[in-house]
C-alpha cells in the first residue's frame, strides 16, 4: 500500500474517534475541584487537632502526595486520571503521580539503577524549571525593589 502523507492524514482524522471536549472540561472542572475540596477539608481537620494554620495547609498537601501516591502505587490513580483527564493532573495529585509511576515501571531493573535511577524522570523537568522561573522570578523582584 502506497499512499501519500497527505492521503494518510485524511485517513486518520477521519477514523479517529472525536474527543468530546465539553464533557472533558466538566470532568477536569469538577474533579480538581474536589481535590481542592479534600484539601480545604483537611486543612480544617488539622487545625481542628491543633495545628496552626501554615502547618495545616502543609500537613494537608503532604497527605494528598500520600493519597496520589498510595493510589498510583495500588493502579487506581490511572483508572481515575482517564475520567477525570487534566482534573487530577494538575493538581499536586499528578505531581506525586508523575514520581511515582516511572518508579513503578523501572522496579524491575533494581533499586539503584531502577527505582533510584528513574523516579524523577518526568517529575526532574518541572522541579528544574520551576525552580529556575523561581530564581529568575526572584532575580527580577529583587532588581525592582531597588529602582523603588
Amino acid at each position: 500500500m502506497n499512499i501519500s502523507n497527505d492521503e494518510y492524514k485524511r485517513y486518520a482524522n477521519g477514523t479517529a474517534k472525536k474527543s468530546p471536549c465539553a464533557k472533558n472540561c466538566v470532568h477536569a472542572f469538577l474533579s480538581g475541584g474536589l481535590i481542592c475540596l479534600l484539601a480545604e477539608g483537611l486543612a480544617a481537620l488539622y487545625r481542628a487537632l491543633g495545628a496552626d494554620e501554615e502547618d495545616s495547609v502543609v500537613i494537608a498537601s503532604v497527605t494528598l502526595v500520600f493519597i496520589a501516591a498510595l493510589l498510583t502505587g495500588i493502579g487506581v490513580f490511572d483508572t481515575i486520571a482517564k475520567w477525570t483527564g487534566a482534573g487530577t493532573l494538575v493538581p499536586i495529585t499528578g505531581f506525586a503521580n508523575s514520581v511515582v509511576s516511572p518508579a513503578i515501571d523501572n522496579k524491575a531493573e533494581g533499586w539503584v539503577l531502577g527505582v533510584g535511577a528513574k523516579i524523577f524522570t518526568i517529575a526532574g523537568p518541572v522541579i528544574l524549571y520551576g525552580t529556575l522561573s523561581g530564581a529568575v522570578y526572584g532575580v527580577i523582584y529583587w532588581l525592582i525593589s531597588l529602582a523603588k
